[in-house]
């Protein structure tokens, strides 16, 4: 179909275009990951099992994150973030993904709230 025919981009000039990131798809990861990053995001991905493990059953949909980029929160679903991981794992970048369908920000944790309820479980079960 010739260029002319098809309807104009609606996002032509728009510095928040949505198809940027899609560019950024087929770039190489600026470096590879080293053996210390690989070991934590190992760590990171065993924790999340644990987490999820500990809280899914008291109603935790997942954890919430800050972003320093946009300044608002980011709501990831437990099997969300441990794909993102995973893909980190695999390809040393993470993939835009969609974002939480209308979260419940009372049903999301703290990363940090994560690991002190760990804790304190691991704690509770070494007393006894």
């Amino acid at each position: 179909m010739p260029h002319e025919v098809l309807p104009p981009d609606p996002f032509a000039d728009d510095p928040n275009d949505p198809a940027k990131e899609f560019a950024t798809l087929d770039e190489p990861s600026a470096e590879p990951m080293g053996p210390d990053e690989r070991s934590e995001l190992l760590a990171d991905l065993s924790d999340l099992t644990v987490y999820q493990a500990l809280l899914e059953p008291r109603g935790v949909r997942g954890i919430v994150v800050d972003c320093g980029e946009c300044e608002q929160p980011h709501y990831h679903d437990w099997h969300l973030l441990r794909a993102s991981l995973e893909q980190l794992l695999a390809d040393g970048q993470m993939r835009p993904h969609e974002p939480a369908f209308d979260p419940d920000p009372e049903r999301y944790v703290t990363w940090d709230y994560c690991r002190g309820f760990a804790d304190g479980i691991t704690a509770t079960e070494n007393a006894h």
